[in-house]
């Protein structure tokens, strides 16, 4: 039984950036995530879902990676979801 709580979307992680960043479109519609980290031992990962959590203002622990653990692209779970998810997401495509 799925929570609808849960916020589901496709990440593009760029990792090794120069700056973190969170913001603009990837393809058909990723949010393009650009951490510092490096692509190892899962640092990356750790790196996007702080920089996640920061840009929708849950904790790191309420967002996870779901798919896509060794590559680039990713599709990200945000729960409990803030009420204001979808807008927030938008905005930051638009980004």
């Amino acid at each position: 039984m799925a929570d609808r709580s849960a916020f589901r979307f496709a990440v593009r992680v760029k990792p090794g950036a120069k700056r973190e960043a969170v913001g603009g479109r990837w393809g058909d519609g990723a949010l393009v995530v650009a951490v510092a980290a490096p692509a190892v031992e899962g640092k990356a990962n750790e790196a996007v879902r702080k920089a996640l959590a920061q840009a929708f203002g849950v904790r790191k622990q309420d967002v996870e990676v779901v798919a896509g653990e060794r590559g680039r692209d990713k599709v990200v779970r945000v729960e409990p979801a803030p009420a204001d998810a979808g807008d927030v997401l938008a905005r930051l495509l638009d980004g």
